[in-house]
């Protein structure tokens, strides 16, 4: 599972992440050339960071 989160998220894509897989998640930034297309889970704006269980 991935989650993705601008700047102004990631609080809550952490919570939510946990909340819903019951594992502590890795947060790694998002590659600048995919930062255009890739847009946050819970907004519009661009994503800055990938939330996931690797």
């Amino acid at each position: 599972m991935e989650k993705y989160s601008c700047e102004k998220h990631i609080d809550h894509a952490l919570d939510m992440f946990v909340a819903e897989q019951k594992v502590f998640p890795i947060m790694d930034k998002v590659e600048e050339q995919k930062k255009l297309s890739t847009k946050c889970s819970y907004c519009e704006q661009p994503a800055e960071y990938i939330v996931s269980s690797k």
